[in-house]
């Protein structure tokens, strides 16, 4: 399947129209998804989404964090004062609650250090993390040493969205955006270099009419194709598997049964 324009004469008009359809048919960001609104930067909005990033950035299925993430919207866990207020105990209920019970001990610590040292450095506004960074590197750094456990994963799925938010929210793209752009056909399947990548997907972007305010949209349907494609290729290698073993078994001799 390519979604990228073949012929150069109208490319734009084209290019826009299907990039915009992928993303109508895939989906756009998570962000807004959960209904959170980040295009005016709110710092309890900003919030929400950074709570959200540390649920989604463990191993653990998009289902089972967007379930806990609504659990904690239900009990109104959206701030780093009711979070810290709610404590270790509190905090592994609703972990539980959400089906995040593989993680529930260790999230529940993450989240009070992570809540208590955005208190006691930022004033709880994680739009000062942004203001007091030098660089997109800064920024990051910063984000990371909020608490143990935040890691590059977390921290790239939350600038994602910021992006076009945040002028220094600009991670690079991560290999399942990278593996859905080049099995669309939108980047080369030779370029390895994340850097020019990210060049490359923002100049489609924008040379199909796309705004960078948008760009976070196509890049989030991207990683939810990425996403599908790595789904099906752990499908087929089970199949693959388990045919394989049952050829084995069936050719293997047979014990008596006791």
């Amino acid at each position: 399947m390519s979604i990228a324009s073949s012929q150069p004469a109208a490319r734009s008009r084209r290019d826009r129209g299907s990039l915009a359809d992928f993303v109508d048919s895939v989906g756009s960001r998570f962000s807004t998804e959960l209904g959170i609104d980040l295009t005016a930067a709110k710092p309890a909005e900003v919030f929400k989404w950074w709570l959200a990033a540390m649920l989604f950035g463990a191993r653990i299925s998009g289902v089972i964090a967007t379930r806990t993430y609504r659990e904690f919207a239900k009990q109104r866990l959206l701030s780093p004062d009711r979070i810290l207020r709610c404590g270790w105990d509190g905090l592994v209920a609703v972990l539980d609650r959400g089906g995040y019970a593989r993680y529930d001990f260790k999230t529940a610590t993450k989240l009070l250090d992570v809540c208590r040292a955005l208190k006691q450095q930022y004033g709880s506004d994680l739009n000062l993390v942004h203001a007091r960074s030098h660089s997109p590197q800064d920024l990051e750094q910063r984000l990371r040493k909020l608490g143990n456990g935040i890691g590059e994963v977390t921290v790239g799925i939350f600038l994602r969205e910021m992006r076009g938010i945040w002028p220094k929210a600009d991670p690079l793209p991560s290999d399942l955006v990278l593996i859905a752009a080049k099995e669309l056909g939108v980047l080369r399947e030779n370029l390895m270099d994340r850097k020019r990548a990210l060049a490359e997907l923002k100049r489609k972007w924008a040379d199909g009419g796309g705004s960078l305010s948008e760009f976070p949209d196509f890049e989030a349907a991207l990683l939810r194709r990425g996403l599908a494609v790595r789904r099906a290729s752990h499908k087929r290698k089970t199949i693959t598997s388990v045919s394989g073993f049952s050829r084995r078994f069936s050719a293997a001799p047979q014990s008596a049964s006791v």
